[in-house]
């Protein structure tokens, strides 16, 4: 029998759902590559499908992860970029050997060759990192309004205004938790006669 792990949360920039495979950063973290058969998984739904990883490229990938999160996370409060994310985001963007093509319908979508490897698509990750730090993309970076999420995410809303990573989980998480906060105010106020 197959073990369970958490599902991925997949978006439309792989730079910030790469840093969405740790999740809940800040409360009880959730580790959505465990394993390196899981960032061969993560890699293939993100469109950069390898053969194979070993606990090293694994390693490299969480390294690179990291990285991204710390770098995204300082442009997204307007501080700094951390130095060591710096050179470890260009390190692996520069290893890679993967080609950007153009789809009939007009998207761009990443070729890896037919001899690929982990640090290929872990360049990919790191030049749509260097994209969106870099201010290229029409978006912003933001954080999860979440007081446990805290991820990253790009904000291509049009009023830029964008609270939650995800709203269906973490934008709703919240809403329930104020809702029911609400609901007992209203019934202690109740019960006591105090409005």
């Amino acid at each position: 029998m197959r073990a369970r792990f958490p599902d991925f949360r997949l978006g439309n920039v792989p730079a910030t759902s790469f840093t969405a495979t740790l999740t809940e950063r800040r409360g009880n973290a959730v580790e959505r590559i465990p394993t390196p058969q899981r960032l061969v998984d993560w890699l293939a739904v993100s469109g950069l499908a390898v053969e194979s990883c070993t606990t090293a490229q694994l390693e490299l990938a969480r390294e690179l992860r990291e990285s991204i999160h710390a770098a995204a996370t300082a442009t997204a409060i307007q501080d700094a970029l951390p130095t060591s994310a710096i050179h470890i985001i260009n390190d692996c963007s520069i290893q890679g050997r993967a080609a950007a093509i153009l789809t009939p319908e007009g998207n761009r979508q990443w070729r890896l060759s037919s001899a690929s490897c982990v640090e290929d698509a872990l360049s990919v990750i790191a030049a749509d990192a260097i994209s969106i730090i870099a201010g290229e993309r029409d978006g912003k970076l933001a954080l999860c309004a979440s007081p446990t999420c805290q991820a990253v995410f790009f904000d291509t809303s049009q009023s830029r205004t964008r609270k939650w990573c995800d709203m269906n989980t973490c934008g709703n998480r919240q809403k329930k938790a104020r809702f029911n906060a609400n609901q007992h105010k209203n019934e202690t106020a109740a019960r006591t006669g105090v409005i």
